[in-house]
């Protein structure tokens, strides 16, 4: 399939970061999900056959990359994983930072969970004909936070900017090997995910966001292999240069940000998806709050020829089908 001439094809059905509520659908929990490639892609499939979707987006798991690195993470039966720490202590001295970051080793692809999820794509490519796939991976600044230090990332980049460098040189090599594997497995494209950019002021985000993210896409992005960057900070609005400047065919916007605001912001005759709340109104909400947030939000953006219809992030475990299907419900009373 031609890649680029499907996302800037007009998309007449929502793309929506929906893959953990298929724990519901096939009767197991989120451990047991993350931990096998049969059952992501029997979930990817259950989710196509039920919701009627332009695209299936597999997993946003952001701990996976940090795992393969070494980070500790935590797992539960109904929580999508978190990263508990970084792999560098960040209270070492800048000299020893300096050391650490050269002495990183960057994983084999296969490491940690990374080979469960790569299979999952080829496995899922084989169930599901009917729409591209995409995988989904982190996006560089994203990555190397969770390697030093999340909440003293956007320090270092004042303090110690050589040394957030080496890391993310590092991060970013992991991270085009990784989707290059997802590329060799079949996958339509990923969602590259960089919600840790959001704390970064427009130039900040420019240095250490978006000339890696360009790098990444520049590397694999073609016309059969596209990139979805996603950004759910609240920032997202001020950041667009560094956003658009990542080069990829589309971009998808967390509820943060107001979505109408963004559209007049990016390019016209770039794809872009958003925004509903996943956690108020998806987990939280109800049929009818949902439909009405949703054609809420169409009656502001749908007259966008660039705009596609999403979540605002990845859809959360155990969020009630009831309020999903309201949500593509929404959208075929308004398209009607």
């Amino acid at each position: 399939m031609n890649m680029k001439n499907w996302i800037n094809s007009p998309i007449t059905k929502p793309i929506p970061v929906l893959s953990f509520p298929s724990v519901q659908l096939l009767g197991i929990t989120v451990r047991e999900l993350i931990s096998d490639s049969t059952l992501q892609a029997r979930g990817m499939k259950a989710v196509a056959d039920r919701a009627d979707t332009a695209a299936s987006v597999s997993l946003m798991d952001l701990s996976v990359e940090a795992e393969a690195f070494g980070a500790p993470i935590r797992f539960s039966d109904d929580e999508v994983p978190t990263c508990m720490g970084p792999v560098i202590d960040p209270d070492l001295d800048e000299d020893e930072h300096e050391e650490a970051a050269e002495a990183l080793e960057i994983p084999e692809i296969g490491a940690g969970r990374t080979g469960i999820y790569i299979d999952a794509i080829k496995k899922a490519k084989e169930l599901i004909k009917d729409r591209p796939v995409l995988a989904g991976v982190i996006g560089p600044f994203s990555l190397a936070g969770r390697l030093v230090d999340v909440t003293n990332s956007m320090i270092f980049c004042l303090t110690e900017p050589n040394y957030m460098h080496t890391v993310l040189e590092k991060a970013t090599e992991f991270i085009i090997s990784y989707i290059k594997a997802y590329k060799e497995a079949g996958a339509d494209g990923v969602v590259m995910a960089e919600p840790l950019a959001g704390l970064l002021s427009p130039k900040l985000a420019m240095e250490f966001s978006g000339e890696y993210c360009r790098k990444i896409v520049s590397a694999l992005q073609d016309d059969e292999f596209i990139f979805v960057y996603h950004n759910c900070g609240n920032t997202a609005s001020v950041t667009t240069e560094s956003i658009v400047h990542a080069g990829a065919a589309a971009y998808h916007f967390g509820n943060a940000v107001n979505m109408e605001e963004i559209l007049e912001k990016m390019p016209s005759d770039v794809p872009c998806l958003g925004n509903i709340d996943p956690a108020r109104q998806f987990r939280g909400g109800s049929p009818e709050s949902i439909k009405k947030a949703t054609k809420d939000l169409l009656s502001k953006c749908g007259s966008h020829s660039n705009f596609i219809l999403s979540s605002g992030c990845d859809i959360p475990p155990l969020s009630p089908w009831e309020n999903i299907d309201a949500f593509f419900e929404a959208y075929r009373e308004w398209k009607a």
